[in-house]
């Protein structure tokens, strides 16, 4: 079974739909003004996307993401939580038909929580935001189960990054996510560089 490929930072319609024709597995939308990357019209750029849409939002209550996931007909969540919030994102994102990708920066003493996936990513103790940065981490502090990988990531780099993880990191691999590396101009994809990361990535074989 090939690696996931999740394309990130999609803030229009034709880019979302540019990704999936690519092969793209998961598309991300992220909902966070503050971001570069910020969907400002989610109804539209999310149009035909579906389940393979990800919610990527920042707050102290998971439950206004989940419920602006289902209404855009979107099957994830990507939330930025407190830690003592964390705890029951599963069990909510579950209760309400949906899947939970939790984020889980590279640093150390974090409380294990269950999720679908992790976003094994840059802390924001190294890059001072919430998520997606463009820089890499050092892949010190694993997530305690089957995530993501990012941090820089772009075809150039995924398949170098993931082989030079340990045994142990890659039996728990699931695939790759990206997103500032991948774009022509701020919040807009390069199709020749969402090709190719998303090809590099289902032909790693683990």
């Amino acid at each position: 079974m090939s690696l996931i490929a999740k394309v990130c930072g999609i803030t229009h319609n034709d880019d979302a739909r540019m990704a999936l024709a690519a092969g793209a597995d998961l598309i991300g939308f992220v909902r966070h003004p503050p971001s570069p990357r910020h969907c400002e019209d989610l109804e539209s750029a999310s149009a035909g996307i579906g389940m393979r849409g990800v919610l990527v939002a920042v707050g102290d209550d998971i439950e206004p993401m989940i419920q602006e996931a289902i209404v855009h007909g979107l099957g994830w969540v990507q939330p930025y939580l407190p830690a003592g919030v964390r705890v029951d994102a599963l069990a909510r994102t579950h209760a309400a038909g949906l899947n939970l990708l939790l984020p889980w920066p590279d640093s150390p003493d974090q409380q294990a929580v269950d999720a679908d996936l992790y976003l094994w990513e840059t802390a924001p103790s190294q890059t001072g935001v919430h998520g997606g940065s463009g820089q890499t981490h050092a892949g010190k502090f694993p997530p305690p189960g089957p995530f993501l990988l990012a941090g820089g990531l772009n075809g150039d780099n995924v398949r170098d990054r993931i082989e030079a993880s340990t045994h142990e990191q890659r039996k728990y691999c699931r695939g790759a996510d990206a997103a500032s590396r991948l774009e022509a101009s701020p919040g807009r994809k390069s199709i020749s560089k969402v090709q190719q990361f998303v090809s590099t990535v289902h032909a790693i074989q683990l």
